[in-house]
C-alpha cells in the first residue's frame, strides 16, 4: 500500500493558465516503528519517484512544507510523514497553521495496528470508550480532508479525495491519511489508472455576472470605496490585474499581512497594512470608508481591528473570494470567483473616485511614507529600536529578496514598515501567528525560490522554540540569513501585558533572585539569563555574526552575502522601543475585577474602547 501511495503521488500533476507542474515537490520525514517498514520502505525503494528530505522536528517540516507552497502560490507542496505517537502529534500545529493560512500539505502519519491484534502497541492511546480511537484523531478538527486507511484498497478513494481537497483553491489546507502499520506494508493488486499520471486543472472560477452585476453598482454609487487586498490576490497572481484596475479607477488599496505586496509600496494607490497592525493612511480612511472591497481576505480581526475599524454608518462590503465562506462574511454582496478573472471583468466599468479624495489618499500616504522614515533612523540609544533592524534589512535587501516571519511584535512591526516592492517578497505567516515557524517557514521559501535570499526575522523566544531546522537548512544547501532579534523574552506579550495592566508578567527572560524565579513584572528586574544565542546557532554549523547596533548589523548583512551557508546574525535591541498602534484597536478583554489598580485603569480604557466595535449587517 505505501509503495503505492508513493507512486500515486509521484504521478499527480496540476495546471492552471497552461502550465503544467509535479504537485508534490517530495517527502519530508522522520522514522519510527509506525512508518520505517512502510512509507520508509517505499521512498527507500524508489528514490527517484518522490525526493525524501530528512527533518529533526515534525512540527518544523510541516512549517516547511506550508512555507514552500506559500511561495509556490499553492500550485506545489510536499509530503510529510511521521510515526505514530508523538511524531504524529507533532504535526498538528502544523495542521492547524496550513488550514488557517489556506495553504495545502499532506500528511502522512503512522497509526496503531488495524487487526488490533497486538494492542496496545508502543505510544498507542487507549480509550476505553472506543476501540477505533487513536492520537491521529486529533488532526480532525485541523484538516480539510481526514481520513484513516483500515484496508489497503481504500487507499484509492481516499487519495483521490486528498488530492481534490488539496488542490481547491476554496477548500485547501492540510490533508491527513492516517496510516496504520500493518495496512501500509500489504499488498494489493492495485489498478493501473490508480499509478498513472494525472493532470489536475486548477480552474479561475469567473464571476457570476448578477453578482458582479450588484458589485458595479455598489461601486458606482460609492464616494469613499476602499480596497482591502488579502492572500488571494498573490495566490492568483492578480497583482497585476489590480494594478490596473486601481489606476483606472482611483480607488486606494490596503493590505492584509497575507496580501502585503499586492502593490508595490510606492504605487499612488498604495495605503499598506491595514487593521490592528496598519498604518496611519489605511486606518483613516477606513474610518470613513463606505464601500470596502475585500479581495481574497478572510477578514481575521487584525484586518478589521476586531470590527472596529470601519466606523461609516452607511459602510458596504464587496467579497471576491474563491472560498464561499469568505466572500459572504460581514453581510457583503459575494462575488465568489477568482480574485484575477473578476478585476479583469471589472476593467472599463466606466467609475473613477473624485479628485478630491484622490488627493487625501496621496497626502495620507506621503505623510506614512516619512514616519517610515523616520522610524528606520531612530538612533535609539543605548539599544537599537526594532524598527531599525527592519529599515536595515529592507534598506540592504533587494527586490526579489524574501523577508518571513510569524509571531511576537515583529510580524505588526513588518507589517507597517516593511516597504514591499514584489508580490512574492513578503513572507509573514499570522493566519496562525506560530512561534518557531520563522526559520523553517524560510527554509520552505528558499527551497521553493533557491535563487532569491531569504531573510528569517526571528525573536529570541521563538528562536528558543524551533532552531533545529538551521542544521536542516545546512543539509539541504539552502543558505538562510536569519536575523535574530534578541529582547530577553516576549516582547510582545510583554508590552500586551502592560497594557493590560499586569506589568509585563512572566515575560522576561530573567536569573531568579530571592525564590523570585525572574517572574515579578519588570518593577525589580533580576538579571537576563546568560543565554549566547549567537554560540548556539554557531554550535548547529551556522555562520554566527554578533552585531551590536544598526551600523554593525548592516556591516554583518553584507558580510552575509558572502558566506555560502546559513547565516545567524545577532542582534540585541529595545524591548520597550515599539511602534504605534495609528488609530486602531485590538479586542483583548480586561480582568472586570480586579485588586491592582492598573488592571482597574486598563479596564476603564477597554469600556470605553468597547462601544467602537460593531457588527456589520
Amino acid at each position: 500500500m505505501a509503495q503505492a501511495l508513493v507512486r500515486f503521488l509521484a504521478s499527480q500533476y496540476v495546471e492552471r493558465d497552461g502550465v503544467e507542474q509535479r504537485f508534490f515537490a517530495g517527502c519530508w520525514g522522520i522514522f519510527g516503528h509506525g512508518n520505517v517498514a512502510g512509507i520508509g520502505e517505499a521512498l527507500f525503494e524508489h528514490p527517484e519517484l518522490l525526493p525524501y528530505h530528512m527533518a529533526r522536528n515534525e512540527q518544523s517540516m510541516v512549517h516547511s512544507a506550508v512555507g514552500y507552497a506559500r511561495m509556490k502560490d499553492r500550485l506545489q507542496t510536499f509530503a510529510c510523514t511521521s510515526s505514530i505517537g508523538p511524531g504524529a502529534t507533532n504535526m498538528i500545529t502544523g495542521a492547524a497553521l496550513a488550514t488557517v493560512n489556506r495553504l495545502p500539505v499532506l500528511l502522512l502519519p503512522g497509526d496503531v495496528f488495524a487487526s488490533r491484534i497486538p494492542d496496545p502497541v508502543l505510544q498507542q492511546l487507549e480509550v476505553p470508550a472506543r476501540g477505533d480511537v487513536s492520537v491521529n484523531d486529533a488532526f480532525q478538527p485541523v484538516s480539510r480532508y481526514w481520513d484513516r486507511i483500515t484496508r489497503p484498497e481504500q487507499i484509492i478513494p481516499a487519495a483521490f479525495a486528498a488530492m481534490r481537497v488539496l488542490a481547491s483553491p476554496a477548500e485547501t489546507g492540510a490533508v491527513t491519511l492516517a496510516l496504520p502499520q500493518d495496512i501500509q506494508v500489504e499488498a494489493y493488486d492495485y489498478p493501473d489508472e490508480f499509478l498513472a499520471k494525472r493532470v489536475w486543472h486548477i480552474d479561475r472560477r469567473p464571476p457570476e455576472p448578477a453578482a458582479l452585476a450588484r458589485a458595479v453598482a455598489a461601486l458606482r454609487a460609492a464616494k469613499r470605496p476602499l480596497i482591502v487586498a488579502g492572500g488571494g490576490v498573490i495566490y492568483a497572481c492578480a497583482s497585476e490585474a489590480l494594478r490596473r484596475f486601481v489606476e483606472e479607477t482611483g480607488i486606494p488599496v490596503a493590505e492584509t499581512q497575507a496580501g502585503k505586496g499586492s502593490l508595490p509600496y510606492d504605487h499612488p494607490a498604495a495605503l499598506g497594512a491595514i487593521g490592528v497592525t496598519g498604518t496611519s493612511a489605511a486606518n483613516r480612511l477606513a474610518h470613513e470608508a463606505d464601500l470596502v472591497i475585500g479581495i481574497g481576505t478572510r477578514w481575521s480581526d487584525f484586518t478589521t481591528a476586531s470590527k472596529s475599524a470601519f466606523q461609516n454608518n452607511a459602510v458596504r462590503f464587496v467579497n471576491i473570494n474563491v472560498a464561499e465562506l469568505d466572500s459572504t462574511k460581514h453581510a457583503a454582496l459575494a462575488v465568489t470567483a477568482d480574485a484575477r478573472v473578476t478585476l479583469e471583468a471589472l476593467a472599463g466599468v466606466g467609475y473613477r473616485v473624485e479628485k478630491a479624495y484622490r488627493d487625501e489618499c496621496a497626502n495620507l500616504a506621503r505623510e506614512w511614507d516619512a514616519e517610515v522614515t523616520r522610524l528606520y533612523s531612530l538612533d535609539h540609544r543605548p539599544l537599537p529600536a526594532q524598527s531599525e533592524v527592519i529599515g536595515a534589512v529592507n534598506t540592504f535587501s533587494s527586490p526579489t529578496d524574501v523577508v518571513v516571519c510569524a509571531a511576537g511584535s515583529m510580524p505588526g512591526d513588518l507589517h507597517k514598515l516593511w516597504r514591499a516592492r514584489d508580490r512574492k517578497q513578503y513572507h509573514v505567516e499570522y493566519g496562525y501567528s506560530c512561534m518557531g515557524y520563522e526559520i523553517a517557514g524560510a527554509l520552505g521559501a528558499k527551497m521553493a525560490a533557491p535563487d532569491r535570499e531569504v531573510y528569517a526575522l526571528v525573536g529570541d523566544g521563538s528562536y528558543l522554540m524551533l532552531n533545529e531546522a538551521i542544521v536542516t537548512s545546512l543539509q539541504e544547501r539552502a543558505k538562510l540569513v536569519v536575523v535574530l532579534v534578541d529582547n530577553h523574552g516576549y516582547a510582545s506579550i510583554g508590552g500586551l501585558s502592560r497594557s493590560l495592566g499586569t506589568d509585563g508578567f512572566g515575560t522576561q527572560f530573567r536569573q531568579g533572585k530571592d525564590g523570585s524565579r525572574g517572574l515579578d513584572g519588570e518593577r525589580d528586574p533580576a538579571p537576563y539569563l546568560p543565554t549566547d544565542l549567537a554560540t548556539n546557532a554557531e554550535s548547529l554549523g551556522a555562520h554566527a555574526i554578533r552585531a551590536r547596533g544598526i551600523a554593525e548589523l548592516r556591516e554583518a548583512l553584507a558580510a552575509a552575502k558572502k558566506v555560502d551557508r546559513t547565516v545567524v546574525i545577532h542582534i540585541e535591541v529595545d524591548r520597550y522601543a515599539s511602534v504605534p498602534s495609528y488609530e486602531s484597536w485590538w479586542d483583548v478583554p480586561v480582568a472586570e475585577v480586579s485588586e491592582p489598580a492598573s488592571v482597574r485603569d486598563a479596564r476603564n480604557t477597554y469600556e470605553k474602547t468597547k462601544p467602537k466595535q460593531r457588527r456589520y449587517l
